[in-house]
């Protein structure tokens, strides 16, 4: 049975949308068909670039929702190589616009690319709850389901990591390749730089949403995704003449539609205390912790991330589907670490020799060196 899709978005607090979020007819809003999010829109891009579909500056074929209502024109989307393109936090699918951009003019052949926004992120509904990766890994099972997803590359970036590969673990047989960009499925080895004293230990990256009001989260969030390695003196003084000269209605030059789509989904407070919850996660990067949901309770996340890391080389290494697996990482974050990429080393060997580390860049490598990602994807892919 098809499921549910819409032409329009629900309550998303993202009011001006860039012309090149999705190409014309490629964006829809799947319902959530059950579970806590039933009922919610998850916006999906489906695009089909190169080959027959078009140019890298042409346009891509139609959404799923046109698909399932009958307007396919009779061509084989499923034997593409289907790049999926999963975003972590305080972003959206928005992040990857570039790295798409780049696919086109590198592919030689044609490809499907699908980059949803989670609950809570660009053009989805807003969060009702603190959600985790497991609640976005959920909600993207049914998303997977629904499009019958195959000869997947799977990029991940940040919390985007445990959220896709846990939903996609659930249907290994489905992912070819896998992309990793400044993401961890695994604890972050004892010794080395953590989020709790990362950028400084004064200030870290896990207690910023104690100090930073839920009215500038919005100005934090585009702040954050653009900024190059500097000292924390420096970080946060410019974050305050950032967020003072935002809120006098300066935009930067550059870039300046996805400064205001970071913004703008935190314009609401629902969405701020999911993206906070993920920020106050960080000490406990993938090594499970329970805590008290305001809305909802009592939650714990232990069961989902023990159950990636049993998992993962079992289905995706030498001894499973022997996957390709790329990752390009910016050193000044934890996550780019050499100790962080060897975890993911011990689970899926065949990223060795496949590693493209930048020393000058941060944690949104996908902002910063968005040819160096679609690279990766097209080495892996064959495109």
């Amino acid at each position: 049975m098809a499921g549910t899709w819409h032409a329009t978005p629900g309550d998303t607090p993202v009011t001006d949308i860039p012309a090149d979020y999705y190409p014309p007819g490629c964006g829809a809003w799947f319902e959530i068909p059950e579970g806590r999010d039933a009922g919610k829109r998850l916006f999906v891009r489906d695009s089909v670039h190169g080959g027959s579909s078009g140019d890298a500056a042409g346009g891509g074929d139609q959404t799923s929702a046109e698909r399932t209502a009958g307007g396919d024109d009779g061509r084989e989307i499923e034997s593409d190589p289907t790049i999926v393109l999963i975003h972590g936090n305080p972003e959206c699918s928005y992040t990857y616009r570039n790295v798409v951009s780049e696919l086109r003019v590198r592919a030689g052949r044609r490809f499907r690319v699908v980059a949803p926004d989670h609950l809570g992120f660009g053009l989805s509904d807003t969060a009702d709850y603190e959600m985790l990766p497991l609640d976005h890994a959920r909600n993207l099972e049914h998303l997977i389901d629904e499009l019958a997803l195959t000869n997947v590359t799977l990029v991940v970036h940040d919390w985007g990591g445990p959220a896709g590969i846990g939903a996609f673990l659930r249907a290994p047989e489905r992912v070819s390749n896998l992309v990793i960009t400044n993401s961890t499925v695994f604890p972050i080895p004892e010794g080395e730089l953590t989020y709790t004293e990362y950028p400084s230990s004064v200030l870290p990256w896990s207690s910023v949403p104690d100090v930073i009001p839920d009215g500038l989260w919005g100005e934090l969030a585009a702040y954050v995704n653009f900024r190059s390695p500097c000292s924390a003196p420096r970080l946060y003084a410019a974050l305050a003449g950032y967020t003072a000269v935002r809120r006098l209605g300066w935009v930067p030059d550059g870039a300046p539609d996805a400064h205001n789509v970071y913004t703008q989904q935190f314009r609401d407070a629902g969405n701020v205390a999911a993206s906070k919850r993920l920020v106050r996660q960080t000490p406990h990067w993938a090594e499970g912790n329970v805590f008290v949901d305001p809305e909802i309770g009592y939650r714990d996340t232990n069961a989902f991330y023990d159950d990636i890391q049993d998992s993962l080389g079992d289905a995706w290494g030498p001894a499973g589907r022997d996957i390709g697996v790329r990752a390009v990482v910016g050193r000044w974050d934890p996550t780019g670490k050499p100790a962080v990429l060897d975890t993911w080393r011990q689970a899926l060997p065949q990223l060795t020799g496949h590693v493209s580390a930048f020393e000058d860049v941060g944690h949104f490598v996908e902002e910063a060196r968005p040819g160096a990602v679609a690279a990766a994807i097209a080495d892996v892919a064959g495109l």
